[in-house]
């Protein structure tokens, strides 16, 4: 896995010692409601099991993950999962003190050529929660189309979301 150097931040695997900036970055109510993977609390026995499937998917080649760095820290993720022949799903998550300054819109961008580019993919595409605009609206800047609802489609926390499924095709 490639190291990706940004003007802000940098992609990079996830490494030996992450654990903690990971649970200090993702356990929050408003990091994880729009993610089904994610639990809230987030613990450390989380932290060591993400660990353990990242190394496992990114060997086997069905995902390609990395973490977001901002001096030294590991603050989000992103990743494409699911990498079936010609597609992939993309997903991300970024600490709240993070927000709105432009990251993961740029994150995406770098994440969506890489498949593109490097993994010859065809189409990359994303299920968001209805109630998620922010990150619909980071999908939509970089080109990704909305494809339409899927009803009760997603589960979390015993309850049934309304998700839209967003693509973007080369």
């Amino acid at each position: 896995m490639p190291i990706i150097k940004f003007k802000n931040f940098i992609l990079r695997p996830y490494g030996k010692g992450d654990e903690k900036s990971l649970i200090e970055n993702i356990n929050d109510k408003k990091v994880s409601r729009y993610m089904c993977r994610i639990p809230y609390p987030y613990s450390m026995k989380d932290a060591k099991k993400w660990m353990k499937e990242f190394k496992k998917t990114n060997k086997n080649k069905t995902a390609c993950s990395f973490a977001i760095e901002i001096n030294g820290e590991l603050v989000g993720g992103i990743g494409l999962m699911n990498i079936e022949k010609h597609k992939a799903e993309i997903g991300y998550w970024l600490g709240r003190k993070y927000w709105n300054v432009g990251i993961m819109t740029q994150a995406v961008k770098i994440a969506t050529d890489f498949g593109f580019k490097k993994l010859k993919l065809r189409r990359i595409y994303a299920t968001v929660f209805a109630k998620n605009k922010i990150s619909a609206h980071i999908l939509e800047k970089n080109g990704y189309q909305c494809e339409g609802l899927m009803r009760k489609y997603a589960s979390k926390n015993g309850e049934l979301y309304d998700v839209f499924l967003y693509a973007k095709t080369k």
